[in-house]
């Protein structure tokens, strides 16, 4: 268990649920962006099989907790995609 590792997630971790809200609030696509999220859901996913791999502790839940937040805007991103006022005229 690093503290600094933990620090770190838990300061991404607060970011998330903002962005969440901004996503739900503005029903729109504006200011993100899919490539960033994917990346950021990679780099999770990459922690994640480290800890299980290396060295296996609570610290795995905090990547899966901010993974799940990332996969949440990313599903908000393609579902505000979808709506009319996203739709290029």
């Amino acid at each position: 268990m690093d503290l600094f590792e933990i620090l770190m997630l838990v300061c991404f971790g607060f970011a998330w649920p903002t962005s969440i809200y901004k996503s739900v609030k503005s029903k729109s696509t504006k200011g993100k962006s899919v490539l960033f999220l994917y990346v950021i859901i990679s780099g999770y996913i990459f922690g994640i099989i480290h800890k299980i791999i290396n060295d296996p502790d609570f610290v795995i839940g905090l990547y899966a907790l901010n993974a799940c937040m990332v996969t949440i805007d990313l599903l908000l991103y393609y579902k505000n995609k979808k709506l009319p006022e996203n739709q290029a005229i």
